[in-house]
């Protein structure tokens, strides 16, 4: 019987699965004082901490090649799902892993699914894949579902500063300025491309919360799964919760707290909300 195995990077939020094997490579995130590696020895309240003091310059870096084998294992068939191409270079190296895998064990398989996304949509992709793995479906079967997969979900965020996005090259520092003055918040979408996308400048979390409860709205939003995840914002995901139960009481949220990469992007009381289209 042929082994099965999911693995993703350390974007997805994910450390373990219960119904399938499961492992992820950490990705890094590099300062000219410290590096973190987002891995389960991570503290992220002592990151987040540093981050909020820290002013100079900052980079992520993904998993190599030879991270990506190292979490294949020994399995015949691998499903590995990666952070965005369009913010990472996690995808590229998941496929040369591929490539040196398949090469290197001749009859084995791996699977790369680019999220075009990250966080809690990355979540939803691996939960889907645990179903299926689950279910008894085989490579042949899972890989066309999972290709599929990212056109019936979604991704949303809530952010109080952009001000690592703007250190580490993602946004314009004029536009990262914006945040924080008067209690603005940006609240956007992961692309179609899986690029960050700025939609709105809202004043006051409370009315950031009501705009993603709109956006979901207007997106089709009926029944499925949402996944919260937060940057120490904990009150701010609760009330979201309330709000989404009251608006669409057909669909399951679940919330959670960002592990080390998301929350850098993230930063202090941000929000990322995962959702499923109907």
């Amino acid at each position: 019987m042929r082994t099965i195995k999911i693995v993703t990077d350390s974007s997805a939020n994910v450390t373990e699965l219960s119904r399938a094997e499961f492992a992820f490579a950490p990705l890094k995130i590099i300062t000219a004082e410290q590096e973190f590696i987002d891995d389960q020895k991570l503290d992220v309240d002592e990151m987040v901490d540093f981050f909020g003091k820290y002013k100079g310059k900052s980079k992520t870096s993904c998993p190599n090649p030879g991270d990506w084998m190292d979490a294949f294992g020994d399995a015949d068939d691998v499903f590995c799902v990666t952070i965005t191409s369009g913010l990472s270079g996690s995808y590229n190296a998941a496929c040369a892993a591929k490539q040196m895998y398949e090469t290197e064990f001749p009859g084995r398989r791996v699977c790369v699914l680019d999220s075009l996304s990250a966080g809690p949509e990355m979540t939803l992709m691996i939960e889907k894949l645990e179903e299926l793995v689950a279910s008894g479906l085989t490579y042949e079967e899972i890989c066309p579902i999972m290709e599929r997969y990212p056109q019936s979900s979604g991704l949303f965020f809530m952010l109080e500063s952009l001000k690592n996005f703007a250190a580490n090259g993602r946004v314009s520092p004029a536009v990262a300025k914006i945040t924080g003055i008067l209690g603005i918040r940006i609240v956007g979408r992961a692309s179609d491309q899986g690029t960050l996308e700025p939609l709105h400048k809202c004043r006051g979390e409370g009315k950031s919360l009501d705009t993603l409860v709109s956006m979901l709205k207007d997106s089709g939003l009926v029944r499925g799964k949402i996944r919260i995840a937060h940057c120490r914002n904990e009150e701010a995901a609760g009330h979201l919760t309330e709000l989404l139960n009251a608006q669409f009481p057909r669909v399951s949220v679940a919330v959670a707290p960002c592990r080390g990469l998301c929350s850098y992007y993230a930063e202090q009381g941000g929000l990322l909300v995962g959702y499923e289209k109907e």
